[in-house]
């Protein structure tokens, strides 16, 4: 199981990103993806999650209405279209991955067993 992410940067306050999670090396379709964002003395914060097989979403408080994941099955590809970024946004982000768990609810799991490395978002004027 690999899975790259890219995309970070620097923004300026109220700008866009987009970043991408490629996965390969499993079948995606019984997969649950998340980003998860790491601040510097920070903990580690769920921020979205797609169900591959039908595309179930959910996002974590501080980004719900800015934020938007979107699976693409061909490609094996999920990506994370941030908008309205804020200085607070700024943090590593990270893409996971775990097998989708018929007994828990929503897809955002803390414990996803792979992760790829991080890549840097930074909100500043």
């Amino acid at each position: 199981v690999q899975l790259q992410a890219s995309g970070g940067g620097l923004v300026q306050p109220g700008g866009s990103l987009r970043l991408s999670c490629a996965a390969s090396g499993f079948d995606l379709d019984r997969y649950v993806i998340g980003w998860f964002r790491q601040a510097p003395g920070k903990e580690r914060e769920g921020i979205a999650c797609i169900v591959m097989n039908d595309g179930y979403s959910d996002y974590g408080d501080s980004v719900k209405g800015r934020f938007t994941i979107s699976r693409d099955n061909v490609k094996n590809t999920v990506n994370l279209q941030m908008t309205s970024l804020k200085p607070a946004d700024t943090a590593v982000y990270y893409c996971a991955t775990e097998a989708f768990r018929y007994d828990y609810p929503g897809c955002m799991y803390a414990d996803m067993t792979y992760w790829g490395k991080g890549t840097q978002v930074t909100v500043s004027s």
